[in-house]
């Protein structure tokens, strides 16, 4: 039987198994055995396909893990932490530590309960002007009485433009030191006068007359006469300062508001007085008075701080008094009139604070 030679065919350009040159021409595709040619060509396809696929992936420098698991990929918390980076997967053989590595914080906190955020400000409990309910807003302890440098006997008024500086003399004289109205003051000072450092001896006569803007800084009465100072402005923008000093035995009135403007009394410590202001109740002309206390220390015995006449709209504005010596409180904070200007007595229509007339806070007012 003649013997069969099998001749297999190539791709172009390849030998035959004869060792003789393929015919020209278009090359025929070997075709693929059965059973294993198809799964060949698709496991080589997916492969392929894999590597393409793998190969267009975006790097993001995180090492794979070298034959071990693969490496974790971040998954979220169950609440709001600060984001974290992924670490490399340890290769095979390491040993797996006992608790993970704290992941890195970035530069943005966080937002949730994990870390909270300081607030820049702190909220305040409670008022700004004093430490604790019923504590004066004060300027520090008043100064103890001075003594005289010198005494000055003054046999009529003096007239004070400008500065009037006395140097802690101890000035008095011109009446009999009694305390009837119409005296002649010590001293008259002119709009815009200041009268500074100076004592006021006994007798005082009617004290020291504005006749418009004034300061009266560091005065001290040892003994009021008629009054201890009066307003007598001729404009509701002129105002007359305390400033500093004292006055004691005052068996009425320590200052006097009769034309109008605003009194201000501050850093001042009135002892054994009648009152310590008063809007002038029955004078001919009467106008809108006001008045301002603070940082003033009273020692009992005394009858009221302040008196306006609501009729005219008046206001007294209160703040850091300290009342000593008055433990069943007796002396009056303020209190209210209906004036006139018959010359008539004026009726008294309330006491204590009403947010108009009189206006302060329980905790402006202090005792001891």
């Amino acid at each position: 039987m003649a013997r069969r030679t099998s001749t297999r065919h190539t791709y172009r350009g390849e030998s035959t198994s004869s060792g003789e040159a393929a015919p020209a021409g278009p090359a025929r595709r070997a075709r693929p055995r059965a059973g294993w040619g198809v799964p060949v060509l698709m496991a080589t396809l997916a492969l392929g396909a894999g590597t393409l696929f793998a190969g267009c992936q975006p790097f993001d420098g995180t090492p794979v893990g070298g034959g071990g698991a693969p490496a974790p990929t971040s998954s979220p918390t169950a609440g709001p932490t600060a984001p974290v980076t992924q670490t490399p997967t340890a290769g095979p053989g390491s040993p797996s530590p006992s608790a993970p590595p704290a992941p890195p914080v970035t530069a943005t906190p966080s937002a949730g309960p994990s870390a909270p955020a300081s607030p820049t400000t702190a909220p305040t409990a409670g008022p700004t002007t004093s430490a604790s309910p019923g504590a004066p807003a004060s300027q520090g302890p008043l100064p103890s009485w001075p003594r005289a440098t010198a005494d000055v006997d003054v046999s009529s008024t003096i007239s004070v433009t400008g500065t009037f500086d006395g140097g802690l003399k101890r000035y008095s004289g011109v009446s009999d030191g009694g305390q009837e109205e119409g005296q002649d003051p010590i001293f008259e000072v002119a709009d815009g006068g200041t009268v500074q450092n100076v004592i006021i001896g006994s007798p005082a006569a009617d004290g020291i007359h504005c006749k418009g803007t004034c300061t009266l800084r560091n005065v001290w009465w040892e003994d009021v006469g008629e009054d201890a100072a009066t307003f007598k402005g001729t404009s509701a923008a002129q105002t007359m300062t305390i400033d500093g000093g004292g006055a004691r035995g005052a068996s009425d009135k320590v200052f006097q508001h009769n034309g109008p403007g605003t009194m201000v009394i501050q850093n001042f410590q009135v002892q054994d007085f009648g009152k310590l202001y008063r809007s002038c109740g029955n004078c001919s002309k009467q106008y809108a008075r006001h008045v301002v206390v603070r940082n003033v220390t009273v020692t009992a015995p005394g009858k009221t701080l302040v008196g306006v006449n609501t009729n005219y709209g008046d206001s007294a504005q209160l703040s850091g008094v300290t009342i000593v010596g008055d433990s069943s409180r007796k002396i009056s904070i303020c209190d209210r009139y209906t004036g006139n200007s018959s010359g008539s007595e004026p009726t008294k229509t309330g006491s204590g604070a009403d947010g108009t007339y009189c206006r302060y806070t329980p905790s402006d007012i202090a005792y001891r």
